[in-house]
């Protein structure tokens, strides 16, 4: 598929949902189709499987996973839409001519060198959010992108919900007033763990509890909201205060169970991101 092709290709709606122009999603020829390769088949990637399922002209085409049950699962959804490959290491998968674009939505510690092996492997890439873990890696990765002429997409699918698009134009039309402060929260009351059918797997299924894998509440849940954020303001904050803890989840995590966070604009307007773990009073919420 040509780049130009590709680029017509939506981003994923507020319900993770696949869209095309309407132009592409009406194309039957073969070399129109999209062939994807999926990389990270756990609870994510199967959504992903799930919804290329039901979209024209994409079909999943190569299935990875490192542990031998999600990959099992992933290839029984992506089967439905045909033949399709497995691999346990990615770099056979990007060996594989025939995919066109990989997604990633492996544990946010392997965006970074997934994405730029992928690059270099000539595929366009979706990567899930939060995007690369590590200011230098993501210098290297938006480098990469930058010298490569593939297209890179982050999964921060708000930018294709109709809610939130709707929301920054009114915003930038001036129709709300000027914004004197923003106000976020997601809170859940759960311990926020998977299931773990054998106590090997405990740090690649649990991978958000560890910071070898994970940024925690702040890159899973929060980074949502602060992208929202930004984009209603126009622009990154210029001072960053934050703090949190382990105060409940006494489990052997590693990450925080709760975290408060103020961002503060060039423009003066304050906005704080909150996410509790342990009490899921006013759920997610974004107030402007």
């Amino acid at each position: 598929m040509k780049r130009r092709k590709f680029i017509k290709l939506g981003v994923f709606g507020s319900t993770g949902l696949l869209t095309y122009s309407s132009g592409l999603a009406k194309r039957k020829a073969p070399s129109d189709t999209l062939k994807v390769g999926v990389i990270g088949t756990g609870d994510r990637g199967q959504a992903l499987l799930s919804f290329i399922n039901k979209t024209d002209g994409i079909d999943p085409v190569a299935c990875c996973d490192i542990l031998p049950f999600r990959l099992e699962a992933g290839l029984t959804i992506a089967s439905k839409s045909g033949k399709v490959k497995g691999y346990e290491d990615y770099k056979k998968l990007l060996d594989n001519k025939d995919i066109d674009c990989v997604f990633i939505s492996t544990p946010f510690s392997e965006h970074g060198h997934m994405a730029i092996d992928a690059l270099d492997a000539g595929k366009h890439v979706y990567c899930e959010k939060t995007m690369v873990k590590g200011i230098e890696e993501t210098k290297k990765v938006v480098d990469k992108v930058s010298s490569m002429g593939k297209i890179f997409q982050t999964g921060h699918q708000w930018h294709s919900s109709r809610l939130y698009t709707h929301v920054v134009e009114k915003i930038k039309e001036g129709d709300l007033g000027e914004i004197a402060a923003i106000s976020c929260q997601w809170n859940r009351n759960g311990d926020w763990r998977r299931e773990v059918p054998d106590p090997k797997w405990e740090r690649l299924i649990n991978w958000r509890m560890y910071k070898e894998y994970s940024g925690g509440l702040v890159a899973e849940l929060c980074s949502h909201q602060m992208d929202i954020t930004n984009w209603m303001l126009g622009s990154p904050p210029t001072k960053i205060m934050g703090t949190g803890g382990i105060d409940y989840w006494k489990d052997g995590r590693e990450t925080y169970d709760n975290v408060h966070i103020i961002f503060e604009y060039p423009s003066g307007v304050k906005a704080k991101f909150t996410s509790l773990t342990t009490n899921a009073l006013g759920d997610y919420q974004i107030k402007v």
